[in-house]
């Protein structure tokens, strides 16, 4: 079985080594990740340069480009033969709810996804990272499973990981993704040089955080594992728009 890894953090990241060693054994185990933190870059692909893939003295290949970038670059003309599953992560920091629009962990698997490839997103629910040896495992687990008893038709989850011993977690759930409120406003503030400059603010808290969202399966110490899709076509207003330009 070959194994595709990448994330967003990085190829330093300390989440995707323990993500290759937790997965060690399953098969042969190739990384492609981006040479530079690209948290938020969501499912970017760099256009208007080229991209480079270099090698590290840990094995794992490093592009100067995003998330996205990299497993399309890995599978469409570094591999000589598809993945049998592409594993992103993991990442540092919780992809629960909108979080999941803007996250490059999930934009990698997405990439995986749209090419025909069984995609699973990992994220560890707190910036901490006390506990990657437990999203390892999960992740590990998740990998058997699907080999073991694949699931019909395309497949991408998002799966998050309370950052706790691996003995204390509860249980895995199968989710939907809550919502959480708007953002904080963004922070503003001034150069040495009198320059304006603006941080974008933190997220919002959870709003829709009830039984059955991954907000909730986490704050109940137990893995939340989110099915995703891509149409994002808004079906019950199809109707009402045809109405609406004619």
């Amino acid at each position: 079985m070959r194994i595709l890894l990448s994330n967003d953090d990085g190829y330093f990241a300390p989440g995707l080594a323990a993500l290759a060693e937790a997965l060690s054994g399953l098969g042969e185990i190739i990384v492609v990740a981006p040479e530079q933190n690209r948290s938020g870059a969501s499912n970017s692909l760099t256009l208007d340069r080229p991209l480079m893939l270099k090698q590290a003295a840990s094995g794992f290949f490093f592009v100067n480009g995003t998330p996205t970038d990299c497993v399309h670059l890995a599978v469409t003309g570094m591999l000589d033969s598809l993945p049998d599953i592409i594993v992103s992560g993991i990442n540092s920091g919780a992809n629960m709810g909108d979080d999941t629009i803007y996250s490059g962990t999930v934009a990698a698997a997405t990439e995986g996804y749209l090419l025909g490839i069984p995609s699973i997103a990992v994220s560890m629910t707190s910036f901490a990272g006390l506990n990657y040896t437990t999203a390892g495992r999960v992740a590990r687990e998740l990998v058997e499973r699907y080999v073991n008893n694949p699931i019909p038709g395309p497949v991408l989850l998002n799966v998050n990981v309370p950052d706790i011993p691996y003995e204390q977690l509860t249980g895995m759930e199968v989710t939907r993704l809550g919502r959480r409120h708007k953002a904080e406003p963004v922070v503003r503030m001034t150069s040495p040089r009198q320059e304006t400059m603006y941080w974008i603010g933190a997220a919002g808290a959870a709003a829709d955080a009830g039984p059955g969202t991954d907000f909730y399966a986490v704050e109940q110490k137990r893995v939340s594992v989110t099915p995703l899709q891509i149409d994002l076509t808004h079906m019950n207003q199809l109707s009402a728009i045809r109405q609406w330009i004619q």
